[in-house]
């Protein structure tokens, strides 16, 4: 504990000395810093304040040293976390590759795979997304048609992902593919590395509801990818597939945390756009809702601290298969009472009559409804707690 704490102080004094002013607030999404070979920083700090947390490791501060990482054991990595976010510290490089692929590569990835991806990604050299979801296949994802072929020296690469997040500004590709068309559809998966510059990969992106347009539809048609890009064996991809998407449910029930539209919580709200009698709010069954939803909140940061506990104490837990439904179901209902609570005010969509805060409540009203889809559905989310965790018969 006292060396703990002595980390803690290195930390608090470092961060002091290193983080720009400037990147102590959440960072709008055009600040964000994404790296990748077209990535580019919103100014000279955010510049200053990746390359100062890189040469520490600390972009993915867990992951070994050797692999670009900062060696970080789990109560360590708690502590810089919870050291920047005290000073509102900026993440200095957003990426899936971290938060996804790299804990994949990490368990199953070959050495040379290792020394070749996974500094790139601590570095913000290349930026990756995800190709799992298909237009036939979502819900079901073992169901997936994308086919690669063996063709010797190389696999052909033909079909499509949907729902590719950023794939128009991504450079490489993590991609679920069919290997073996006549096994279980679980059986004939593997997992591939796509180089996106590869002649016959094509993007286009879908515009959503939030009138934003971060998803793309992904076309490889005759794509050549190098037998050196499968990573683990040939149609066992399901099992990291499997292993991917656990992180993928940790980081979406954690979303949100840092995002400046968020910065204005219920209560806040409650304060500035409804009627109190007596100290109270006035509406009895807003005063409800909003104590219901803090008090869930209450209890999903008890149980993010207790998954937290558990990892560190080398605990198998099911509670992280619960954090992802209760998170994006939680976002939900988040969305929903602040548009109750502003009334006509949360529905403006453009103009200069709304605030800021105003015209994003709707944006992200939208958006929650998307979170509880993607990265599987909240009843997909439910018949696996049903299954795994609550182990209840299957009908």
């Amino acid at each position: 504990m006292e060396q703990l704490e002595t980390f803690r102080t290195e930390v608090r004094q470092w961060l002091q000395d290193n983080c720009p002013e400037s990147q102590r607030s959440p960072a709008l999404p055009e600040e964000q810093y994404w790296g990748g070979r077209s990535g580019s920083f919103a100014g000279e700090d955010a510049r200053l304040w990746f390359e100062r947390m890189h040469a520490r490791g600390w972009t993915a501060p867990e992951w070994p040293e050797a692999y670009g990482g900062g060696g970080l054991n789990p109560q360590q990595a708690r502590v810089l976390k919870e050291e920047m976010k005290r000073i509102n510290a900026r993440t200095p490089l957003y990426s899936l590759g971290i938060w996804m692929l790299g804990p994949a590569l990490l368990e199953y990835g070959n050495e040379e795979q290792k020394l070749r991806h996974l500094k790139a990604i601590t570095g913000g050299e290349i930026r990756w997304c995800q190709g799992y979801s298909e237009p036939g296949s979502g819900s079901d994802l073992a169901s997936l048609q994308t086919r690669a072929e063996d063709m010797g020296d190389h696999y052909l690469v033909n079909g499509s992902k949907i729902w590719t997040t950023n794939a128009d500004k991504s450079d490489w590709i993590f991609c679920l593919v069919r290997t073996d068309p006549g096994a279980k559809k679980q059986e004939g998966i593997s997992f591939l590395l796509i180089d996106m510059a590869t002649e016959g990969v094509s993007v286009t992106p879908i515009e959503l509801i939030s009138g934003e347009s971060e998803f793309c539809q992904t076309f490889f048609d005759n794509v050549r990818v190098p037998k050196e890009n499968l990573v683990g064996e040939l149609n066992k991809g399901w099992s990291i597939a499997k292993a991917l998407l656990v992180h993928e449910r940790k980081l979406m029930s954690e979303m949100g945390s840092e995002s400046p539209r968020l910065q204005v919580p219920p209560t806040a709200a409650a304060r500035d756009y409804l009627d109190f009698v007596d100290g109270k709010i006035a509406d009895a069954q807003l005063r409800s809702d909003l104590v219901d939803y803090e008090m869930q909140m209450q209890a999903i940061g008890l149980t993010h601290f207790r998954c937290f506990e558990e990892k560190a104490a080398g605990v198998q837990s099911a509670a992280p298969l619960v954090m992802k439904y209760a998170g994006t179901e939680a976002e939900k209902i988040k969305s929903e009472l602040l548009l109750a609570i502003m009334g006509t005010r949360g529905l403006g969509w453009e103009g200069e009559s709304f605030s800021a805060a105003e015209l994003d409540t709707l944006r992200l009203w939208a958006m929650s409804k998307a979170m509880t889809i993607a990265g599987g559905t909240s009843e997909v989310q439910l018949n696996v707690i049903a299954k795994n965790v609550l182990q209840l018969p299957q009908g």
